[in-house]
């Protein structure tokens, strides 16, 4: 919701702060900028870097809000830098910070990809055919009925943008938790009736701690997702298909 008009000065709060160099200490820097019509978090930085700071580090690829490169904490808030307008922040000073519970590469960047590597490792995000190991290239690919097609690509819009996990609760507490990204990756593996793996494969990779049973159900991953994925619904549903299993 807009609450103010554009053309305010701006004043962006940025940390800066290089961990590769030993001489960097981390440190607030404020920069100045005209607020234009339309103008988002994103080109506010890219605008900073080209006229004021080249070395201001952060990420970006598509800009649409579909890579989910940009996420960082503005103003104590995961959100994406691309799809967040300045207008709609009452005071004209923003503060921009990088995500928590990853690596930080410089400034406002961090390494969201070796989190997701491992997170898809851990949960083995691929189908699981018994067939696998006898190739028909011949064969035609299974049908699937188009309810069913529509709840997987629900399932499966995830941009992996490390949101929900920098606003996990848990997840800050507990380095080990699987957190939402991932289970919403098994939800989607579990719907699709081309993977093979059973209610009890799943809960060796989840029904634990570290799993579904860790979620403290703050919500905070349903709160600020980009995408309005249905993390709890998921997770509850999750946690009664392990329960389920173990009572068989």
């Amino acid at each position: 919701m807009e609450t103010q008009a554009t053309g305010r000065k701006l004043t962006f709060e940025i940390l800066r702060f290089d961990p590769h160099d030993p001489k960097s200490k981390p440190r607030m820097v404020n920069y100045e900028l005209q607020e234009a019509p339309g103008m988002s978090i994103f080109i506010a930085l890219t605008l900073i870097r080209e006229t004021q700071d080249p070395s201001l580090q952060f990420d970006f690829v598509c800009r649409a809000g579909i890579c989910g490169s940009c996420a960082m904490v503005i103003n104590g808030k995961p959100m994406l830098a691309c799809r967040t307008q300045t207008k709609i922040f009452p005071h004209p000073k923003i503060t921009l910070m990088p995500m928590p519970v990853f690596e930080l590469i410089g400034d406002l960047s961090v390494n969201t990809g070796k989190v997701m590597r491992e997170i898809s490792e851990r949960v083995k995000t691929w189908i699981h055919d018994k067939r696998q190991d006898d190739i028909d290239v011949t064969r035609l690919e299974e049908t699937m009925e188009p309810e069913v097609a529509d709840h997987v690509y629900e399932l499966d819009r995830c941009i992996e943008c490390g949101i929900c996990l920098a606003a996990c609760g848990t997840k800050r507490m507990r380095d080990d938790f699987l957190g939402a990204v991932g289970f919403m990756k098994i939800a989607r593996f579990l719907a699709d009736p081309r993977d093979h793996r059973s209610d009890h494969d799943f809960y060796e990779l989840i029904g634990n701690d570290r799993g579904v049973f860790g979620c403290m159900s703050l919500m905070g991953c349903e709160d600020f997702c980009p995408k309005e994925l249905p993390h709890q619904e998921q997770i509850a549903y999750l946690r009664r298909r392990m329960v389920f299993d173990q009572q068989k």
